[in-house]
Order: structure tokens, then sequence, then C-alpha cells
């Protein structure tokens, strides 16, 4: 099974221009995967859909989204408004307020969170999500699960965008998915660049934005003191591809741009394949 998951779509960023650079560049990274030799069975969409959280942006997501033909499953981000969002969306469960719900697929099952904190650009998770995160968990302790949230709850070295380890949402969290063995990973989005790294002994990744990339520096920063250093780039859009297999998750990473194509499956690399397939058997 092949699943797609973009992240940080930001429409509206750029309100009065219906050609939005942010629009142009969700395009595509929907036509690499609607039209590429890696089309998934379903796509996740992890949050900040939108960048103001108005009607007009959320229709336009909806407009994009409409041209797959694999299901979308979307969540909230910090930069979303929930209600405008279950205005555009109202097939995706809203449960005690929050949109928080289960997709259920064959010898796997993925648990979307709601991690949108109203007046807070970092994460939130409160009891009422955490107590529904723990029955969802206890209800399946031998399935393959997967964690999908927009915020990290782990410090990455981006000094600016990085919660405290010790924020109380990040408790909650944790000791909501503790003791929970069947939990393989957790997919977020957020910090608009591809960082994967080990926490409490579930691996987290972190999805490339379809919007602008966020830069590489992680030299601590100073509020007081601008330094000029680069914050964010102009990088291709990316998006994650996640493969599960009866052998477990494997996350692939790629960049919407044009590859320079330095070797083909033609007759000079056909004995190449061979020996290397001829090996798998042995």
């Amino acid at each position: 099974m092949l699943i797609a998951q973009i992240t940080d779509i930001h429409l509206g960023f750029e309100p009065d221009n219906p050609e939005e650079a942010n629009r142009q560049r969700l395009d595509r990274v929907l036509s690499e995967l609607i039209g590429g030799r890696n089309r998934p069975e379903l796509m996740l969409a992890t949050g900040d859909l939108v960048d103001r959280g108005d009607l007009d942006s959320y229709r336009r997501v909806a407009e994009a989204l409409r041209q797959c033909p694999f299901p979308v499953y979307p969540c909230m981000g910090n930069h979303d408004d929930r209600a405008n969002f279950a205005s555009v969306f109202p097939q995706v469960p809203i449960v005690s307020g929050f949109v928080q719900y289960c997709i259920a697929l064959e010898g796997l099952r993925i648990i979307i969170l709601d991690t949108l904190e109203v007046g807070r650009h970092g994460g939130g998770f409160c009891e009422i999500r955490a107590a529904w995160l723990k029955a969802r968990l206890a209800e399946h302790r031998d399935t393959p699960t997967m964690i999908v949230m927009h915020h990290p709850p782990l410090d990455t070295g981006i000094d600016w965008m990085d919660p405290r380890p010790d924020q109380p949402w990040i408790g909650r969290f944790t000791a909501a998915i503790s003791g929970h063995r069947q939990i393989q990973a957790i997919w977020c989005g957020h910090l608009h660049r591809t960082i994967v790294a080990p926490w409490n002994g579930i691996t987290v990744s972190v999805c490339p934005a379809t919007a602008a990339e966020l830069s590489l520096d992680l030299n601590p920063i100073d509020p007081d003191q601008p330094d000029d250093r680069p914050m964010v780039n102009n990088d291709p859009p990316g998006y994650a591809l996640h493969r599960w297999t009866r052998h477990g998750m494997v996350s692939h990473f790629d960049a919407v741009q044009e590859h320079v194509v330095l070797a083909k499956f033609d007759d000079r690399m056909q004995g190449l394949v061979r020996e290397l397939l001829e090996e798998r058997r042995h």
C-alpha cells in the first residue's frame, strides 16, 4: 500500500491572487502524484491547508483536491479554522469540536489528530483530545497504527519553530500513547522540511511542504538581535510516500523538480538489474 502525504499548503497567502505561487506549487505536487509512476492509494494532507483560515481559500483547496482519483484525508494545523474547514469539508468527522478520526485499512490503522490550539502557532492537545486518543488506541492493540498530526512533539534544533519538550500538551500526548506498542510511526508537518528522528521509541517524520520550505539553520536565535539569517527559501515543493507492506513501513521523500536522468532501464542496465534481483533469491 502506498500512502502519500502533503502538508503546509498555505493557500491564500496571496489572498487576492487566484494564481498565487502556493496554488501553483500544490498543483505541481498533485500532478506528480496523480500522473507519476508512484500513484498512491490515498493521501494525507497534514495541516495548514490554508494560510488565513478563510472560507474562500478552503474552497480553492477543495477545488484542487477534487482532481485526485484517490481519497484525501485532511487534518488541522495552526493556520486552519475548524468552522470554516467544516463548512467546506462536511464529510470529515469532528468529535467534541475537534477534527479527529480513524482510517481503517487492510492490516493498518491511521489515527488523525487535531493539534490546533487557537491563538498559538505551536501545538495543543487537551485532555478531551487525549482521552479520545487513549480510547481509540485501546480498541485495536494488535493492529499496526500510524498517528498523523500537524505539530511534531519533539525538539528538532530549529530554534524559532520548536516547542519546549516540557510543554503540557506534549506531556498529555506522551501519556496517551504510552504503552501502545502498535504505534509504528508519527507523521507530521509544520516545519516545512524533511526531518526524521526517533522519539520515545517511535519514528517521527516531518514531511516537506508544498508551500515554501524553511531554511536549515540549527543555531540558537535571539529575538532581540536580528542576524540576517535565511529563514524561508524557494526550494521545490515536496511530499512523502509511505510504503506499507507485511514487512513494515518505509517512508520516502521527494521534491517536484526536473530530475537529470543519468541512467535508465535499457539494455545497458539490464544485466545489473538481473544480477541484483537474482541475489534477492538467495
